[in-house]
């Protein structure tokens, strides 16, 4: 892995704790997330990217460049399963646009 990609899944982590928290910034991070995972389901509004802190956007900016090429999806490079991504938006009350 090189140190680029390793910063990028450092800032994948990141979000990923974040998305675990309990502020208006971690929903946006979830639903960012969930974005990735599965875009048609979890379509996200990149507007919202405007309520973030610098540096979580910053996060955001470097998951997008990896997810550009992905190598895996990012509930693999997270190390959890695709439940654990359906759980996020079940806890954060982010309801799948279409049907599972």
């Amino acid at each position: 892995m090189s140190e680029q990609q390793a910063k990028h899944l450092e800032a994948l982590k990141r979000l990923w704790a974040i998305a675990n928290g309990h502020s208006g910034q971690c929903k946006i991070v979830a639903r960012f997330l969930l974005g990735l995972y599965n875009g048609t389901r979890f379509p996200f509004d990149m507007t919202d990217f405007r309520c973030l802190d610098a540096e979580i956007f910053k996060d955001c900016l470097a998951v997008l460049v990896m997810d550009y090429q992905p190598k895996a999806e990012v509930h693999v490079l997270l190390g959890v399963r695709s439940g654990v991504f359906e759980r996020l938006a079940n806890d954060w009350n982010i309801a799948s646009k279409v049907a599972a």
